[in-house]
């Protein structure tokens, strides 16, 4: 199966010259801000979000060329999604991602809350200036629902009373909108129909679904190696996904396991057999197929073109972390 880096091939030079000028664009004469994103940007991300963002714009080209529009775009989607990664981190207080240390970790607590601040900041700013009343309302959208999101998963530790709705409107939040509301700005950019845009939104929408749905599969499937996390984190932080909800109809056990915050001793470990043990696991394969199927029937009218092929590929990628 393709890599990452395999599938983003058509735009790989456009990519190289994204995190030059992102280096340049937050270079806000603040060192440590500066410091803060300098690692950020070299922590050897997948670039899949600013990668979707110039696929699509490469395919919707009559040329294949892209316009500085769309260049500057895939920036700041780039740029809301580290700062959200920054702010996340502070969140669940997680000390590495990727196998780089955090940035409170290395900082601290403050300076990363100011660095996430500054860069979404940073987005609005480059936004604005895109002078696109359209695109600026798809991108604030999506500053609003990381931030839902975020709230929402707090809101919601250790309920074992919320429906599955609630998991998929958050899940949208925290992934789907930007790769969704970016894409059918990248054809807001190109004068796309209204039919076309919808199309877009829908590929990204269903992608970023398919892709948060595989991610808490391998919550229970994965090896810390594979994750960059301990195994498990989720559930262990109270935070349900669809293993943990599909697990909960099948075997009531696990809910008193949940409800008290796993406080007793191998209350965990015994939570874990429960998820492995039912059919959570398959039900949420079934589920992220779908949403990656959806994905790619989504964009079938592009023109032939090496980005087409890429992005059509992008569903079949994100299932294959599964195996």
């Amino acid at each position: 199966m393709a890599t990452v880096a395999e599938l983003l091939q058509p735009v790989e030079a456009d990519l190289e010259a994204l995190l030059s000028d992102l280096r340049s664009l937050i270079g806000a004469g603040h060192p440590i801000l500066q410091a803060a994103a300098e690692h950020l940007f070299s922590a050897g991300g997948k670039r899949l979000r600013p990668g979707i963002v110039l696929l699509i714009s490469r395919a919707l080209a009559a040329d294949g060329e892209l316009s500085s529009r769309h260049r500057r775009l895939a920036e700041i989607t780039e740029m809301i999604h580290t700062a959200s990664l920054v702010h996340d981190d502070v969140v669940d207080e997680a000390s590495t991602r990727r196998g780089v240390d955090t940035v409170h970790s290395r900082f601290n607590h403050r300076v990363a809350v100011l660095a996430g601040d500054f860069l979404f900041a940073q987005a609005s700013w480059h936004l604005a200036n895109l002078d696109d009343l359209e695109v600026v309302k798809l991108l604030s959208r999506v500053i609003m629902d990381l931030a839902d999101g975020e709230v929402r998963q707090g809101l919601f530790r250790y309920d074992t009373g919320q429906s599955f709705e609630t998991y998929l409107e958050k899940s949208y939040c925290k992934t789907a909108s930007l790769i969704a509301n970016s894409a059918r700005a990248a054809g807001v950019l190109s004068g796309l129909p209204a039919s076309q845009l919808d199309s877009l939104y829908r590929f990204g929408r269903q992608l970023g679904l398919a892709f948060q749905v595989v991610d808490d599969i391998l919550d229970f499937t994965g090896s810390d190696q594979q994750l960059g996390k301990p195994a498990a984190s989720d559930l262990a932080s109270g935070y349900l996904t669809a293993p943990a909800l599909y697990a909960l109809e099948e075997r009531p056990a696990l809910a008193g396991l949940i409800e008290r915050e796993f406080s007793q001793e191998g209350d965990l470990e015994q939570a874990l057999e429960l998820v492995r043990g039912s059919a959570a696991i398959q039900r949420s394969r079934t589920l992220a197929e779908g949403f990656a199927n959806e994905a790619r029937e989504a964009l079938t009218w592009l023109p032939a073109s090496e980005s087409r092929s890429a992005l059509l590929a992008l569903p079949e990628f994100v299932l294959s972390r599964l195996y």
